[in-house]
């Protein structure tokens, strides 16, 4: 089952895709947005070329569990893409991906490989994407009720 990863962002959203097995999750592109609004029409066309059967949009809880704007905002944001899409929907928390994902960013840094400013930026945000949906995909991070 082809699923896709959505870290949503008010500037940036990082996807990241799975294989048709849904074992192994991949960074696939960070969008450059104004707002979340104006990435629906592109997630919607990598859904139908891709061949996603279902999509997993990362929810930022607050620390405390509770929903603050801009959870609920994804919320909306992804109800619509559901319905827009035909596609079931899952979100899980994704509190600490970012983190995950710029430490494993530091970690290659530390290893020699080269890692320029922009370019960390570019792929931060499609890492963390990966960094959830592979943890969704291995059963390590339940879905969130809403």
């Amino acid at each position: 089952m082809r699923t896709l990863g959505i870290d949503l962002g008010t500037r940036r959203v990082g996807l990241a895709m799975s294989d048709e097995g849904a074992k192994f999750a991949t960074p696939l592109d960070v969008l450059e947005v104004t707002s979340p609004d104006q990435a629906m029409g592109r997630v919607l066309e990598i859904v139908r070329r891709e061949g996603v059967e279902r999509i997993v949009l990362g929810l930022p809880l607050n620390m405390d569990d509770s929903l603050g704007r801009a959870a609920k905002q994804t919320i909306q944001w992804g109800r619509k893409l559901s319905a827009d899409s035909g596609k079931t929907l899952v979100f899980v928390d994704e509190r600490l991906s970012s983190f995950e994902a710029e430490q494993g960013i530091i970690d290659r840094k530390r290893a020699g490989e080269k890692i320029t400013r922009k370019r960390k930026k570019a792929q931060l945000d499609a890492l963390a994407a990966a960094g959830f949906l592979q943890a969704f995909l291995d059963g390590k991070l339940p879905p969130v009720n809403v």
